[in-house]
């Protein structure tokens, strides 16, 4: 059974008196977190495309990035966008409840932002509207401001390029504790880690990337450093 058949038999146990947002109430444990994962980026990225005031194909387009649709499933999917948009709960709503899902400081938080963040960037341009939006989805996650900074310089191509801020550490660290910090990100990135987090197998592709930058900005302070 797909990911997509998955969500629309939760989906499909709703009343149409209750709102899309409802689902996370039964999606608790593995595997429904996985279903439950994939419907927190769909929910907010629904509505961060909006956020600059159009939904341009290029982040549709993301959507299918982050979520390899095989064929047979199209229609299924197509279902859960549509749901997704129309429904009338607010983005703060949804925040609240996968904050609760996943608990406080989960890494699981961070993967959703990484889902949004690839898709804000989708159609070329990151609009300030974006940058609030996923700002506040950040702050209502509990997550620091410097973890916040650490997801943006690695998507958003002119906030790239410090290091530090990738790896969320301060600069004036001594370099035991900067390998340390980039030591365990290496380990929270790895496949398996986040497979036990509950991720979808479609949302782990993320991790190449982020792996990637992680290396890259250790290199550049360990080269920095001497």
């Amino acid at each position: 059974m797909s990911i997509w058949t998955r969500i629309m038999d939760a989906l499909g146990a709703l009343t149409s008196g209750e709102g899309f947002s409802a689902v996370f109430d039964r999606l608790s444990a593995p595997p429904e977190r996985s279903v439950a994962f994939t419907i927190a980026v769909i929910a907010l990225g629904a509505k961060m495309a909006k956020a600059d005031g159009q939904v341009t194909r290029d982040e549709v387009a993301a959507f299918r990035e982050v979520f390899h649709i095989a064929p047979e499933d199209e229609a299924d999917a197509a279902r859960v966008f549509n749901l997704a948009r129309q429904d009338i709960a607010g983005y703060r709503a949804y925040a609240a409840k996968i904050r609760t899902m996943f608990g406080e400081g989960s890494e699981t938080l961070c993967d959703v932002m990484e889902g949004l963040f690839h898709i804000a960037i989708a159609d070329g341009r990151y609009h300030p509207s974006e940058n609030d939006f996923l700002a506040e989805v950040a702050e209502a996650f509990g997550l620091p401001e410097v973890r916040f900074r650490s997801l943006r310089s690695r998507f958003v191509p002119n906030a790239a390029g410090d290091p530090y801020d990738i790896l969320g550490v301060s600069p004036d660290l001594p370099m035991d504790q900067i390998r340390a910090a980039w030591k365990q990100l290496v380990r929270e990135t790895h496949p398996d880690a986040m497979m036990a987090r509950g991720l979808p197998e479609e949302a782990v592709q993320m991790a190449e990337r982020r792996m990637a930058d992680i290396n890259r900005a250790w290199a550049e302070i360990e080269a920095a450093r001497g």
